[in-house]
Parts: structure tokens; C-alpha cells; sequence
């Protein structure tokens, strides 16, 4: 009786302990089950003001030649009424619909109905059906990967339109800015409300979803981890890479044809935000399945935060160094334009490499040379969402050893680039840097949060080896 007894209560805490770990398990994954005062707070400014931040920027340089403080002042000294403004604002058009609606479908059929062939003539190049990480509830997702593809493709066609077809004219974006920023705008909370039906009706994996009872962090942060549609239209490698981050040379051609329209020339300084942002974009397609490791894929869970920001946030205020330029064309002295590439391709150079060490040294489990030698780690161990225990580890070696996320001290170098290229009279084109360095500052700190909830006293082992955040010897 007794041994019986014992039993029972052995395997009661056997369960309770593999309960306990499968709870902190969810807890390390995605967003939060449970919302406090800041966080709410949070997500309600954003709605509330996100979107008129976005029409605050594209019509200051519509109507106020980009300065971000005449139309406040028009405002404060009764100057011009909000109506005035809005007045003055192009509404939706029927012509714009059809551009937006035509752009987005030509998209999802290139993701959907064209699988990869890049990846079979291209040395190096990773494409084709690919495996995602594993979710919280242990799925692993394929994708297809065909990002560089649909690039290609897209530009191709814009280019042999823009030099012989010629059924639409290379301004055509720029010349439909604002009616188009209606139609990305519905989009964005279309699918993003979508979404959030979807995750409570006919969620694509219910073990995969988190509710937490409060309606406006869920519509922000999403419900479902991986929304699908069939078995290849994944809303999150869709809507982060198209046809937001596709369109974004293409903004930027379209501004560079509009500054070469209106004065007969295009500037140094957008000829170097067109390569230096169009390397970006390439980099992202060229390694679009090393992105599927990455914190977008394997934490964020989709919501506005994803759907309304690439429909909106990301087109509109990522490339406002073009649309800028478009109004106060800048004609850099070449030491000026020198220094800016080479920042911006130092910038690049440390992005990728950081980021070329940390896909490699996962590939090889470690076994592999960084700098010519062997690299060093620290060995973790965490609990998936059932239970089982899985090991990592984390590099100390490389630009890994220099910060704990040196690929973002990268990023944010080239980021500076692209702002340093429009020159020093305005301070709109320098929103990207400022909004850049609160993104992945909060990228680090939510990054570190989630590992340390994850490692545990593994996580300070490693902090304690690799000491800096972002700035070696300093932050």
C-alpha cells in the first residue's frame, strides 16, 4: 500500500514538473499570455497613432516641401485648420485601387504558383521548399522559398516596361503615392483583422495560438503563430517579404525616374540610396531561408504589428531617404558621397558576416573554423512545448564574441548611410536611424528576455562572456 502510495505520488510530481516546464516552455515563445498596464499602453498608442504618424510624414512632404515642424506651427497658430490639410490631401482612387490591387495579386501568384528555380542555377543560392523552426507546439513548417525569384521577375518586367513597353510610366508610383497609401492601409487591417477571425474560427494549428483575453493585444500581436492558407500561402514569409520589402526598390526607382522628370538629372545621392538600400533588399531574397530562423519567424506570432506594419509601415517610412530627394534633390561633394558608401557598405559587410558565422556555425553544430579557428560556445539546454529537452550553442567567438547582436550594430551603420546620404537641412530623412536604434534596442532587450526565460542560469554564463549588447565596450 505504501509503495503504491509512493508511486502515485512520484508520478503526480513527474507530471506537475513536466506541466511546470511546458508552461515555461509556452511562456519563452512568442508573445505574452497575460497583458500588463505598460504593455497595453503600448499597444493602444500605436494603434491610435501609427497610422497618423505614417500620413503625418508622407503629407508634410506633400504639402510642406518635408518639413516635420510647419505643419504643427500652421496648426498652433491657427494658420490652417485640419480640414484645410485634409482638403488638400488626394483621396482613394479608382486608378490607384486597380494599380494596388493588380501589384499585390501579381505577388501571391508568384509566391504561390511558381516554385523556385533560382536555386538550381545559382551557386550558393538556398532555395526551393525549405523547413521552418520548430513552433511552440513542435510543428515544423515548409516553405517555399522563391522571394529572389519573384524579385527578379517583378524587375524585370519593370525595367523592360520602363525602357520598351511602356504602358506605364516609372513615376507611376510616386505620381500615385498617397492614393496608394489608402489601399495599403486597407489591406493592412483587412488582413490583419483576417487574422484574428481566423485564429479564433479556423486557426491553421490551435496548439500554436495564444489568447489573452484582451481584445486590443491580440488584434496588435496576433493570435495564431503560423496562419495558413492551403499548403504554401504562410501569411508571415508573404506579407515580411512581399510585397512590401519587392516594392521597395521599385519606390525607389519610381523616385529616382520622378527626380530625373522634374530636373533633368539624378543626384549622387539618390543613385547611392537606390544601390545601398537595393543591396539591402537583394541580401534579404538572396538569404530569405536563413530568415526563417530569425526572431520575425519564430516568435512574433501575426497580427497588425506584422499584417498593418509591412503593408504600410514599412513601404511609406523605409523609404522616405527617396521620397525626400524627390523634393529637395541632393548633389553630395564626393568626399561626402565616398564617405557615405563606404559607411554603408562597412555597415553591410558586418551585417552579413555577423549573421554568415552565426548560419554557419548552426549548420555545422560547431564544427567549423571562424577567423581560422575553432570557434567557442556555451552549451544550453530548454524544454520544447512537450516536453522534450533540446540542446543549443551560443557563440562567443567572431563578431559573437565582440556583442551579442553585432549583426544589428550592422544594420543600424547602414541605416545611418542611407540618412547621411540626403545631407543635413532636413531632419525627416533622418526618422529611419532614430526609429531604427529604438527597434533593435527592443529587439535586444525582448531577444534577451526570451533567452534568458529560456536558459536560465545558462543565459548568464553566456551575458557574463559576452558582456556588450550592441557597441563593444559600451552598450
Amino acid at each position: 500500500m505504501a509503495t503504491h502510495q509512493e508511486r502515485k505520488l512520484v508520478e503526480g510530481r513527474k507530471h506537475q514538473n513536466m506541466q511546470n516546464d511546458i508552461n515555461v516552455s509556452q511562456g519563452q515563445w512568442g508573445r505574452a499570455w497575460e497583458v500588463d498596464w505598460f504593455s497595453l499602453a503600448s499597444i493602444l498608442f500605436l494603434l491610435i497613432f501609427a497610422p497618423l504618424i505614417v500620413y503625418y510624414f508622407i503629407m508634410s512632404c506633400a504639402q510642406y516641401q518635408c518639413s516635420l515642424t510647419d505643419p504643427l506651427l500652421d496648426l498652433l497658430t491657427g494658420s490652417k485648420h485640419l480640414s484645410d490639410i485634409w482638403n488638400r490631401t488626394p483621396m482613394l482612387t479608382y486608378r490607384a485601387a486597380v494599380i494596388y490591387f493588380l501589384w499585390v495579386t501579381f505577388q501571391v501568384v508568384l509566391y504561390v504558383f511558381i516554385p523556385d528555380f533560382c536555386h538550381k542555377f545559382l551557386p550558393g543560392y538556398v532555395g526551393g521548399v525549405q523547413e521552418g523552426a520548430v513552433t511552440p507546439a513542435g510543428v515544423v513548417n515548409k516553405y517555399e522559398i522563391n522571394g529572389l525569384q519573384a524579385w527578379i521577375i517583378t524587375h524585370v518586367l519593370w525595367f523592360a516596361n520602363a525602357s520598351c513597353f511602356h504602358f506605364f510610366s516609372p513615376t507611376i508610383i510616386f505620381d500615385n503615392w498617397i492614393p496608394l497609401l489608402w489601399c495599403a492601409n486597407i489591406l493592412g487591417y483587412a488582413v490583419s483583422t483576417f487574422a484574428m477571425i481566423k485564429g479564433y474560427f479556423f486557426p491553421t494549428n490551435a496548439k500554436d495560438c495564444k489568447f489573452t483575453g484582451n481584445f486590443f493585444y491580440d488584434y496588435m500581436m496576433g493570435i495564431e503563430f503560423n496562419p495558413r492558407i492551403g499548403k504554401w500561402f504562410d501569411f508571415k514569409l508573404f506579407f515580411n517579404g512581399r510585397p512590401g520589402i519587392v516594392a521597395w526598390t521599385l519606390i525607389n526607382l519610381s523616385f529616382a525616374a520622378k527626380q530625373q522628370e522634374l530636373y533633368s538629372e539624378v543626384t549622387n545621392s539618390m543613385i547611392l540610396v537606390n544601390v545601398l538600400q537595393g543591396i539591402y533588399v537583394l541580401d534579404f531574397f538572396w538569404n530569405e531561408a536563413w530568415y526563417l530562423k530569425t526572431i520575425d519567424i519564430c516568435h512574433d506570432h501575426f497580427g497588425w504589428y506584422l499584417g498593418w506594419g509591412d503593408c504600410v509601415w514599412l513601404p511609406y517610412l523605409y523609404t522616405l531617404q527617396g521620397l525626400y530627394l524627390v523634393y529637395h534633390p541632393v548633389q553630395l561633394c564626393t568626399a561626402h558621397a565616398i564617405g557615405v558608401l563606404i559607411l554603408g557598405l562597412l555597415g553591410y559587410y558586418i551585417f552579413r558576416t555577423t549573421n554568415h558565422q552565426k548560419d554557419l556555425f548552426r549548420r555545422t553544430n560547431g564544427s567549423c573554423r571562424i577567423w581560422g579557428k575553432k570557434p567557442e560556445y556555451i552549451e544550453c539546454s530548454y524544454m520544447s512545448v512537450d516536453g522534450t529537452k533540446y540542446y543549443s550553442k551560443l557563440m562567443t567567438s567572431g563578431f559573437w564574441g565582440w556583442a551579442r547582436h553585432f549583426n544589428y550594430t550592422g544594420d543600424l551603420m547602414g541605416s545611418l548611410a542611407y540618412c547621411l546620404a540626403c545631407g543635413f537641412e532636413h531632419i525627416l530623412p533622418y526618422f529611419y536611424i532614430v526609429y531604427m536604434t529604438i527597434l533593435l534596442t527592443h529587439r535586444c532587450i525582448r531577444d534577451e528576455h526570451r533567452c534568458s526565460s529560456k536558459y536560465g542560469k545558462e543565459w548568464k554564463r553566456y551575458t557574463a562572456a559576452v558582456p556588450h549588447r550592441l557597441l563593444p565596450g559600451i552598450f
